[in-house]
């Protein structure tokens, strides 16, 4: 893409020309193809050498307080509402239908009276803020069917990261507005968008996930950071919350390990979440935290990218007390950029799930249907007429969802996690009606996985344990592996018992990615969002009602918002628990 840099000093980048919070202007030619729109941005520069703890808290009561002016652009506050839509659909349809982490964490919370605190999904009880928060977005995050980041962003130079990221954390921005009785629609979700800046842009900086540390941590950065800011906390109490919460509580991948995944997958974000608002709390009432957290030497970001004593190879570093120079004072291993008017924000590169699966099994799914839509004489011999399917995929989603061992899911959490199973989901979806719809869209809408193509008596359905049977796959080698996460470049070999073989060739930007530009992904949602909202209430009218809610806060009052997940929940459509 091409770039413009304005009122800089470095023609080879503009970014390292700027001093500790100085303001960058630019304009840049945008990346999703068939969109050649040229978008802009104005944007602060935390720099490796400066405090960014405080520079986080800063960035997050400036642009609340509107230091910056109203001049984020509207196209972002829509996208952010979509994202907060999505999010809380998935989560009420969750509680609808018991699933576990979800409930239990909602009954906690109950438990927890606060008259000056904020309430769970369906409920007018307050509660204390940190329990709600936990409860929520463990229910947001349940079906693992929200939003989406890939912490990669090569315009902006050094933030090309790749690490993972969900956007579970929009209940920690109406627990506060529920707090304070002071935050209306509009700001809310501009408190999203900088929760989701702050956790994106430190998604493209630190990648969390090659030091086995769960990618939740930096929503909890984040979440720390606007809440403290909504509350009224001082930057050093941000900073001191942020502090608690690297120090304290670092969640690592042993969450995640192994072939049948548990309720700590689905509730990290909740967890971390938690802990980092009981730290603002706490810091607001005067604990003092590790200040300073990313220049600190031994926590995360230092400890496993040293910036100083680390010689010529930083895969050979003596790690040992004697190197004092490595455990001394330093920079953060990387510069942060955050915008803060404009278009360009970091939630404008995250991803949708057009219904439930691992977002890295999006390429797979689109080739697939791609397959249908295109070949429909496919579904003519049903699943015995199907000799094989190879999917060809890249590093990491070859070695995590395409591994063989996957092929035999027990439980919802492990299905879902699993590409074999969710590739026969589908295909057997349209195998057993012998239609194939005419469009892409209207394929993504007929064929949509629900809840339902988890639940326990899924798990075991004949035809789809035939299928995942008949799936192998292939590493695509480099080709493939870099050109991640730019896109999740996927190919989709259906080979029949005729011996024709169907390709999909590759799929880089499928429905849902923030490069697609050839869904209608307002329509798909909106169908999305009817089929979890019918498992949630009585009639359909009921689900249109409570998502225009939804779809209108930036309209709400204060009031308004402060009452946006309530309804009555002992009046939802009664359902047994869907994993047995």
């Amino acid at each position: 893409s091409s770039q413009v840099f304005q009122n800089t000093r470095c023609d080879s980048c503009a970014f390292c020309a700027l001093g500790p919070g100085q303001m960058l202007s630019r304009t840049f030619a945008s990346l999703r193809p068939l969109a050649p729109s040229i978008r802009h941005f104005s944007a602060v520069k935390l720099p490796a050498d400066s405090n960014q703890a405080q520079g986080i808290g800063q960035y997050a009561k400036d642009l609340l307080e509107g230091k910056f002016g109203d001049n984020v652009d509207a196209s972002v506050y829509e996208r952010v509402e979509m994202f907060h839509t999505d999010s809380v659909m998935c989560g009420i349809s969750a509680l609808a239908l018991k699933t576990n982490a979800p409930t239990i964490l909602r009954e906690e919370a109950l438990t927890y009276a606060d008259a000056k605190g904020a309430t769970v999904f369906g409920s007018s009880a307050k509660c204390a803020p940190e329990k709600v928060i936990a409860a929520n977005a463990s229910a947001v995050r349940e079906w693992d069917s929200n939003g989406t980041v890939f912490g990669f962003n090569p315009s902006i130079p050094g933030h090309d990261a790749g690490e993972f990221g969900h956007n579970d954390f929009y209940p920690v921005v109406m627990a506060a507005a529920q707090v304070t009785g002071q935050v209306d629609g509009k700001k809310a979700l501009l408190a999203m968008i900088a929760l989701d800046e702050i956790r994106g842009r430190l998604a493209e900086v630190f990648s969390l996930k090659s030091y086995k540390i769960d990618h939740v941590v930096h929503g909890a950065i984040a979440s720390a950071a606007v809440y403290g800011a909504l509350l009224g906390a001082s930057v050093e109490e941000i900073e001191s919350a942020i502090g608690m919460a690297v120090a304290h509580y670092i969640p690592f991948r042993a969450i995640r390990a192994g072939k049948q995944l548990s309720d700590s997958k689905g509730a990290s974000a909740a967890i971390s979440t938690e802990a980092a608002v009981l730290s603002v709390r706490r810091a607001m009432r005067g604990f003092v935290g590790p200040k300073d957290i990313f220049r600190n030497p031994e926590a995360i970001f230092r400890f496993f990218e040293p910036t100083t004593g680390t010689g010529k190879s930083k895969d050979n570093i003596d790690i040992t007390l004697g190197n004092k120079v490595r455990w001394g004072p330093g920079p953060s291993p990387f510069n942060l950029i955050l915008s803060h008017s404009g278009d360009d924000f970091a939630v404008m590169g995250m991803h949708f799930k057009l219904g439930l699966y691992e977002h890295q099994s999006a390429g797979a799914l689109e080739g697939a249907i791609n397959a249908l839509v295109n070949n429909p004489e496919l579904v003519s011999g049903g699943v015995d007429g199907i000799a094989g399917i190879n999917i060809i995929a890249y590093e990491p989603a070859f070695g995590i969802i395409g591994d063989p061992a996957k092929k035999d899911p027990k439980t919802r959490q492990s299905a879902d996690h699993s590409m074999a199973f969710i590739v026969s989901r589908i295909l057997q979806k349209v195998l057993k009606t012998g239609k194939v719809p005419g469009t892409m869209d209207e394929a993504w809408m007929e064929l949509m996985l629900s809840p339902y193509d988890y639940g326990k008596d899924a798990l075991y359905e004949k035809d789809t344990r035939a299928l995942m049977e008949k799936i192998t796959f292939s590493h695509g080698g480099p080709e493939y592996d870099a050109k991640y996460p730019d896109g999740i470049p996927t190919a989709i070999d259906i080979t029949l018992k005729s011996g024709k073989v169907i390709s999909s060739g590759m799929v880089m930007y499928p429905s849902g990615h923030a490069r697609n530009a050839t869904a209608d992904l307002k329509k798909i949602l909106q169908h999305k969002n009817r089929m979890l909202g019918d498992i949630v209430f009585q009639d359909r009218a009921t689900v249109d009602q409570f998502v225009n809610r939804l779809v209108t806060m930036k309209d709400a009052s204060a009031a308004d918002a402060c009452s946006l997940y309530d309804f009555d929940f002992s009046k939802m459509k009664q359902h047994d628990c869907i994993d047995g």
